[in-house]
């Protein structure tokens, strides 16, 4: 908000104040946190009102499907910590992600995507997106040339993760941002596991950013959420109509819980990393171990890239273990403090099998073409003493 001199503060402040104090819009009551607004609907003072607000030629909340107070200050705080000139909150993350790659696409447009994706999202390019008439086409991530030969058809939109889920895999952004802009695509990033505390695509030159906010922006294990960051014009003319419409809206109880879980974020992180990273070190020294994916890490396929685009490593591990599945399962089952579960970004140290959950729905051609095979676990480092975290995985790895 515009201070008596037309300067915004909010611009000004370093990232850790505005994830505390971004986007604040007190009640006449002057509450400390934010205020909780549990309602379908809003009333006017007069028809005349009711008509100007549903016209747009006048302010103020119409449905919650539209917009709701708890929801515009989350969106307002993550907007300030990305950078981002306006966001929009969906429901999930992949209720973010669908609608930043569907809203603008239509029969005849053309998507390219990073082979290395999630499970959902590769669906979304692979199977949803072709049955509406819109032609999609997978690369390698890290491959420029790639990039390029398959930039030389007309492209709407370009989707990739990096690090990509569950492997890891960089893309450089930037370049692949100047391609792009070159071939009049819009660039669409997931950097639900960097976050914005350690990598900002838009300021590398990407045109959108994605996020489930149920991984670390809560990052507790308590409420599903997504968000979509970028250029007001883009989102204003493509994504509002898209969301209002069909409605993927957030629930206010789930923005409160996402705004309070900001609070934490950029402690819960860098904390997190920390931790990560004296992992991957042990990890990798084990006999059990074949292969270790960790951004930071020097041994990292692409850790140029990720150096230079990321300000740390990261809350997550991927490591291969001797044996394949069999042995995989054996070490996930023997993990004690660490529970297994598909989730990632939480406060707990949570450890999965990619081949037979995240990524189970792919087939195995589209596994092999991401790297990832059966022998592979991917682990999200929680708060936990690092100590402790260490010695479990270790006695795990050492019972097969």
């Amino acid at each position: 908000m515009a201070d008596s001199s037309g300067n915004d503060p909010e611009n000004a402040w370093k990232p850790a104040t505005k994830l505390v104090h971004g986007g604040v819009e007190r009640s006449q009551h002057g509450e400390t946190a934010e205020a909780m607004y549990l309602t379908s609907g809003y009333v006017y003072d007069s028809a005349e009102q009711a008509a100007a607000r549903m016209a747009g030629d006048a302010p103020g909340f119409v449905y919650s499907r539209y917009a709701n107070p708890t929801v515009r200050m989350l969106e307002e705080r993550l907007a300030l910590i990305e950078g981002a000139e306006t966001c929009r909150v969906a429901s999930s993350g992949m209720g973010a992600i669908s609608s930043a790659m569907i809203s603008p696409c239509q029969a005849g447009d053309r998507v390219i995507a990073a082979k290395a994706l999630f499970g959902s999202c590769r669906w979304i390019v692979g199977t949803l997106m072709p049955r509406y008439g819109i032609e999609t086409e997978f690369v390698d991530g890290a491959d420029l040339d790639a990039w390029a030969q398959a930039l030389q058809k007309p492209t709407k939109l370009v989707l990739i993760e990096s690090p990509s889920n569950p492997l890891l895999d960089a893309v450089d952004i930037a370049a692949l941002a100047e391609m792009c802009r070159a071939a009049g695509a819009k660039l669409v990033v997931d950097n639900v596991f960097a976050t914005p505390m350690l990598q900002r695509p838009l300021d590398l030159g990407a045109d959108m950013s994605v996020y489930s906010a149920t991984k670390h922006m809560d990052g507790q294990g308590r409420v599903l959420a997504g968000a979509i960051l970028g250029e007001s014009e883009w989102i204003e003319e493509h994504v509002d109509p898209y969301l209002r419409h069909t409605g993927p809206a957030p629930s206010p109880f789930n923005a409160w819980v996402v705004l309070k879980g900001l609070e934490t974020l950029d402690l819960r992180v860098r904390r997190a990393a920390d931790s990560a990273a004296r992992l991957a070190d042990a990890i990798a020294e084990h006999s059990n171990v074949t292969q270790i994916r960790y951004p930071g890490r020097e041994d990292h396929p692409h850790f140029d890239v990720h150096s230079k685009q990321m300000e740390g490593g990261g809350t997550l591990v991927a490591f291969s273990i001797k044996g394949g599945r069999a042995a995989a399962f054996s070490v996930l089952n023997a993990l004690s403090l660490i529970k297994i579960s598909n989730n990632l970004g939480d406060s707990k140290s949570l450890a999965c099998h990619p081949a037979s959950t995240t990524h189970r729905a792919l087939s195995d051609e589209e596994r092999a073409s991401m790297g990832l095979d059966d022998s592979w676990i991917r682990l999200s480092v929680g708060l936990e003493d690092a100590g402790d975290l260490e010695q479990d995985v270790l006695k795990a790895l050492s019972s097969i």
